[in-house]
């Protein structure tokens, strides 16, 4: 009998090393332009913002927003009328603007209510508000669902709304309370104490500690919101906003004066002229560069990510899954029953 010869096996194939790719063979790529294309792309159609300003009658909501725009884009009143001074129920009246700076284009809408605060009985004044916001979540829910959308929504949604405190020095009224509590959840909502001018330094500070303390017993969070913050470094910048700057004490202004040979936005007083921009006087610049320069976009973001997204997951669960019926669907059952 012949031995019988194992068949060779075959050998196990062995992967290939992962080759590198050296870009200095390749030469030049142009991924580094995709930033200029998406910046030439987002000037041509410009961006929208939308801020609401809620608070007393008298507390510089229209001259402190005119003040940060640096333009006349809120509503001021003409003339002194008794019949309309204050207003028997809270009005919401949107003013639109396109502001232009640098080739840049921005439709800023500012909504200003208008009575809010100023009854004897302030009882669920704030549902007018809340309505108010609801409905632009919905006007951009139906838009969005329609077989036939358009390219681009037209955004009225609000980004932001800064809520003006009453610089009493003491602590937070029962109204600023409940409307913070309601309005948070659906919208950014960042806390400003108005006319700080009125206030020491000492008191202000102190004033400061007792609004963080207060919204933080009554489990009120306001923008930026400690949950959304995305990486180590967004958490660092914010924490340093949330527990010092917050909520801001401004002064608002739209004269300007002389001071050392320039021309600065203030209120003359008679012991000086308050500067607007001036750190040592007032936060003004620091809530302008906070909602403008730094976290306008993020502002956006949150509002389409989360609040928009919580009120679409409720409206869609609310119809059984399916989108709500549009308007002129509900048109068309009417006419044909």
């Amino acid at each position: 009998m012949s031995e019988l010869v194992p068949e060779p096996r075959p050998k196990p194939a062995v992967p290939m090393k992962p080759v590198s790719i050296n870009s200095n063979l390749l030469g030049y790529i142009g991924i580094d332009t995709i930033i200029e294309q998406m910046r030439k792309k987002t000037m041509k159609t410009g961006f929208d913002f939308n801020i609401m300003v809620v608070g007393q009658s008298g507390l510089g909501k229209s001259t402190l927003v005119n003040t940060l725009f640096k333009s006349q884009v809120s509503r001021k009143a003409s003339s002194w009328n008794r019949e309309e001074k204050i207003p028997k129920t809270v009005e919401i009246k949107a003013i639109g603007h396109v502001i232009e700076e640098g080739g840049v284009k921005m439709k800023l809408t500012v909504i200003d209510t208008p009575g809010f605060g100023d009854q004897i009985n302030n009882e669920n004044c704030w549902e007018p508000i809340e309505k108010y916001i609801n409905e632009q979540y919905e006007k951009f829910l139906k838009e969005e669902v329609n077989i036939a959308r358009k390219k681009r929504i037209p955004d009225t949604r609000v980004h932001c709304c800064l809520y003006f405190i009453s610089p009493t020095g003491h602590s937070l009224r029962p109204l600023d309370l409940e409307f913070m509590k309601h309005l948070s959840k659906v919208v950014n909502i960042i806390p400003v104490i108005a006319k700080a001018d009125t206030m020491t330094l000492e008191e202000k500070s102190e004033f400061k500690q007792r609004v963080r303390k207060e919204l933080e017993v009554n489990g009120i969070e306001f923008y930026p919101q400690k949950e959304f913050d995305e990486d180590l470094e967004d958490k660092t910048e914010n924490d340093k906003i949330r527990q010092e700057s917050m909520p801001f004490a401004v002064v608002g202004s739209d004269k300007e004066y002389q001071v050392n040979g320039k021309r600065v936005l203030g209120r003359k007083t008679p012991w000086g002229i308050i500067e607007v921009e001036n750190l040592n006087h007032c936060e003004f610049a620091l809530l302008r560069d906070f909602v403008i320069r730094t976290h306008l976009q993020d502002l956006k973001e949150v509002t389409h990510n989360i609040h928009y997204e919580t009120y679409r997951a409720k409206r869609l669960n609310d119809n059984g899954g399916l989108p709500p019926v549009s308007v002129d669907t509900e048109e068309s059952h009417e006419s044909n029953p």
